[in-house]
């Protein structure tokens, strides 16, 4: 659906994104992360036609991003954009008219969204009497309502309790469902390990990591298991087969944090420790978003 290509942005001193290229697939959940000032504001912009880029394109669904793509795309900013003082339904219903939908039709969409959030009592309610969770329902809403191709969501769960987050979650997932494509910017990882299909990672202007969330977990194993055993038998690092790099006891039984040397396997461990012990779990320790995050993001400083 989206291609960016060789995208540059100069802001007087500071490059901004540096020859930054990805691919979006239509009805995917994409993942764009960084850290502070990386660069992925920047390039929601451009894809939003705020800014432009100083070289470099954006194709959207085979043709280059123009104007009258603005009504095919949603986007909430992380600095959100509701009027302070104006009224809820009719503040919704003044951004529905201009993505293009009439009256009546805004005036449907909204009250089915309005009853589907349990925001039916909000319409007569200005933005100013709301808490920032209540408002952040409404900015979701504003986003969502003209059903747009692509939905880009800076930071959509800030402001929100775990209750309301998980709301908002579901609703991604059934617009995703439905064939929305998403654009997902966010700080939490354990959100993107529930919603993304796939990520690029910025970091200082430049796209240091990119592909499926499975392909790049997988890529980061590092052979390190937790192995839990009954026994009176010290697992100590054995053979030159395995590590061990952690022991806890837990009542009768020991867990142990073990990475095995290389071309060595699990069943090499077993052959090992079964004559001695009851082995009673063993899970693969699969590295999280964050980790893998903070790996990366470390790894770029020290270049």
């Amino acid at each position: 659906m989206l291609s960016v290509k060789n995208i540059v942005k100069q802001y007087a001193a500071h490059r901004a994104l540096d020859n930054v290229s990805l691919e979006v697939e239509k009805g995917k959940i994409f993942g764009l992360l960084g850290p502070n000032g990386a660069g992925k504001t920047s390039l929601i912009r451009i894809i939003t036609q705020i800014t432009a880029p100083d070289s470099g394109e954006v194709i959207f669904n085979g043709k280059r991003l123009n104007t009258d793509h603005i009504s095919q795309i949603g986007y909430l900013p992380e600095e959100r954009g509701l009027y302070k003082k104006m009224e809820i339904g009719e503040q919704i219903l003044y951004l529905s008219k201009l993505k293009g939908l009439s009256t009546a039709e805004a005036t449907k969409r909204i009250k089915f969204w309005f009853e589907k959030l349990e925001m039916g009592s909000w319409w007569n309610k200005k933005v100013e009497d709301l808490s920032k969770g209540m408002q952040q329902k409404v900015q979701f809403v504003a986003t969502v309502l003209h059903q747009p191709e692509l939905i880009i969501l800076d930071e959509p769960f800030s402001g929100f309790d775990p209750v309301n987050a998980d709301i908002i979650k579901n609703e991604i997932l059934e617009l995703n469902r439905q064939g929305a494509t998403f654009i997902f910017s966010t700080h939490r990882m354990e959100s993107v390990e529930e919603l993304c299909d796939h990520i690029a990672l910025i970091h200082q202007s430049k796209k240091i990591l990119d592909g499926s969330v499975d392909e790049i977990k997988g890529t980061y194993r590092n052979n390190t298991y937790w192995l839990e055993y009954e026994g009176t038998y010290n697992v100590q690092s054995t053979n030159g087969i395995f590590d061990v790099l952690q022991t806890e006891q837990v009542k009768e039984k020991t867990l142990i944090k073990l990475q095995l040397r290389p071309e060595k396997t699990v069943n090499e461990v077993l052959s090992i420790l079964l004559p001695h012990v009851s082995i009673t779990k063993l899970d693969e320790v699969i590295p999280t978003m964050n980790d893998i995050f903070i790996d990366k993001v470390k790894g770029q400083h020290h270049e």
